[in-house]
């Protein structure tokens, strides 16, 4: 081929961080796969109270796949652009609209409830994709000084 004759046209596709964790899990390996995430945002760059903040909403995300989503999940875990990002998908029947719009505290009465809350408060920020073929929660947390640590007077 010369420099005169044309060139194919190239797709270009985004190239996506490598996982720091990927993994299928079931009832049997929640408390497992909740200290491998630990370690493996602790190696990502999250420290102190970001940390045990991020590992416990990820945790709320698992326990609501095994119990919702018809006992087992996905996890997804990266790192990118500064941020920690963990994806927690299963292949419940999805959640009810009314319950995802209402994003209030539960009642302190109430039994059920409280993970999504929990996952939403302890991290940066926190999307739900939910349908009839299951739910996908992505929950962020930025990398950097942990603002607990960073108080004055310390």
């Amino acid at each position: 081929m010369t420099d005169a004759e044309q060139h194919p046209p190239r797709t270009v596709m985004p190239i996506e961080p490598p996982p720091l964790l990927t993994e299928t899990f079931d009832r049997d390996q929640v408390t497992d796969l909740r200290h491998v995430v630990a370690s493996c945002a602790t190696a990502a760059g999250l420290a102190g109270q970001r940390l045990d903040d991020f590992v416990l909403a990820v945790n709320e995300l698992i326990t609501n796949a095994v119990r919702h989503g018809g006992g087992q999940g996905r996890l997804r875990l990266w790192s990118q652009q500064g941020t920690v990002l963990c994806e927690v998908s299963d292949a419940g029947g999805g959640i009810a609209a009314e319950r995802l719009d209402n994003r209030d505290r539960p009642a302190p009465h109430t039994a059920g409830g409280w993970g999504l809350w929990l996952a939403d408060q302890l991290s940066d920020e926190m999307v739900v994709r939910t349908g009839p073929e299951g739910t996908t929660v992505r929950i962020s947390a930025a990398l950097g000084p942990d603002p607990v640590a960073a108080e004055p007077g310390d």
